[in-house]
C-alpha cells in the first residue's frame, strides 16, 4: 500500500509555490458601553476634544499656564520690532512722535488752552500715551484667534491664553514708555508760559490707574477676539471704532467742557456719558496722578468708577470668549 504524506505548513508544494500561512483567528473583543467608556476616561482623566469645558475648568486651567502667558507675552513683544535698526527703541518713538504731533496742531494750531485746560503738553502727551495701550490692544486682540488658526489646530490649550498674552505683550512695551511719558510731564512744566509740575506722591496712583485699564483692556481684547473669529468683516471696522472713541474720549481736548455749549437737552444725557466712560475714566485718573491742575483733582467716584469698568469688562468678556471656546479654528 501506499501512503499519502500532507506538506508541513509552510514547505513548499511539488510545484514550487509556497502555501499561504495560517492565520489566527481575530480576537474577540467584548463590548463596551457608553457609560463604562465615560467611567473609564473620567477614572484616567481624559476630556473629549472640542468641546467646551466648564467655566471653573477652564478659569483653572488658564491660571495655571501663566508662566506660559508671560513668556509668549513678552516674546511677542521683542519680536515685534526685532528687524528694525532701532529695535525696541520703537516702544517709545511711536507715541513720542504720535504725541508731537498732536501737540503741534491742537495745542499750537487749534489753541486747545481755550477749553480749559492749562498744560495742553502733559494734557495730551497723557492721553495719546495711554490710549495708545487701548488701541493695540484691541487691534491685537481682534488678531489674536484670526492669525494663530495653524497653532490652534496644532495644540491643545485654552484659548484665552491668546488674547491674554497680547494684552501682556503691549504692558511690556508700555512700562518705559510710561517713564519717558513721566519725564515729558515734568519737563512740560519748563515749556513756554506752563506752570512747574511738582512731582508728589499722587505719581505714584499712575501704578494703580495702568493696572486697572490693563484689566479693561483684557476684557476688550476678549470680546474682540470672539467678534472677529467669528466674523472677520468687523475687522475692517474696528480702525473707525476707535477713532471715533479717541477723539470722543477727550484723549487730545476736553470733550465735556465743549458739552457745556451744547443746549440744555443734551447737556442732561450725553454729558455724563462722555465723562464717565470707560476710557474717560482711565484717562482722568492717568491726568489726575500726574498733572497738578484744578480741573484734575483726585475724585473717588472715578477710582471707584475705574474698579467698576475693569471687572465688569474683564469678567463679560471672559464669559464672552469661554462660550465660544469650541468654535475657534474650525469656524
Amino acid at each position: 500500500m501506499t501512503s499519502e504524506k500532507t506538506p508541513a505548513a509552510g514547505a513548499a508544494s511539488p510545484g514550487g509555490e509556497r502555501p499561504p500561512a495560517p492565520v489566527p483567528p481575530d480576537p474577540i473583543v467584548p463590548a463596551i458601553s457608553s457609560a463604562e467608556r465615560l467611567a473609564l476616561a473620567e477614572r484616567y482623566g481624559l476630556t473629549k476634544m472640542g468641546v467646551r469645558p466648564p467655566l471653573w475648568a477652564y478659569v483653572k486651567d488658564v491660571a495655571s499656564r501663566w508662566a506660559f502667558i508671560r513668556v509668549l507675552g513678552t516674546a511677542s513683544a521683542y519680536a515685534r520690532n526685532q528687524n528694525t535698526y532701532l529695535g525696541q527703541l520703537w516702544a517709545v518713538l511711536n507715541p513720542i512722535l504720535n504725541a508731537t504731533v498732536y501737540v503741534l496742531i491742537f495745542g499750537l494750531l487749534l489753541d486747545i488752552a481755550r477749553g480749559g485746560v492749562e498744560n495742553v503738553v502733559a494734557f495730551i502727551v497723557i492721553g495719546v500715551f495711554l490710549f495708545r495701550f487701548v488701541e493695540q490692544s484691541v487691534n491685537g486682540g481682534a488678531q489674536s484667534i484670526a492669525k494663530r488658526t495653524n497653532l490652534i489646530r496644532s495644540l491643545h490649550f485654552p484659548r484665552a491664553v491668546l488674547p491674554i498674552s497680547n494684552v501682556m505683550s503691549h504692558l511690556t512695551t508700555l512700562v518705559p514708555a510710561l517713564v519717558v511719558m513721566c519725564l515729558i510731564v515734568w519737563s512740560s512744566g519748563y515749556m513756554g508760559e506752563n506752570d512747574l509740575v511738582p512731582v508728589t506722591w499722587e505719581w505714584l496712583l499712575l501704578v494703580p490707574a495702568v493696572a486697572l485699564l490693563w484689566i479693561f483692556n483684557m476684557g476688550l481684547a476678549f470680546i474682540m477676539a470672539r467678534v472677529v473669529a467669528i466674523t472677520p468683516d468687523l475687522d475692517n471696522v474696528i480702525s473707525f471704532v476707535l477713532r471715533f472713541a479717541m477723539y470722543g474720549s477727550g484723549v487730545i481736548f476736553p470733550v465735556v467742557r465743549y458739552v457745556q455749549e451744547l443746549p440744555d437737552a443734551l447737556q442732561v444725557w450725553l454729558g455724563p456719558i462722555l465723562e464717565y466712560q470707560p476710557i474717560a475714566v482711565y484717562l482722568y485718573l492717568g491726568r489726575s496722578s500726574l498733572m497738578d491742575e484744578e480741573a484734575f483733582v483726585q475724585d473717588p467716584t472715578m477710582w471707584i468708577l475705574g474698579v467698576i469698568w475693569a471687572i465688569v469688562f474683564f469678567v463679560a468678556g471672559f464669559i464672552i470668549f469661554w462660550r465660544g471656546e469650541e468654535r475657534y479654528g474650525r469656524d
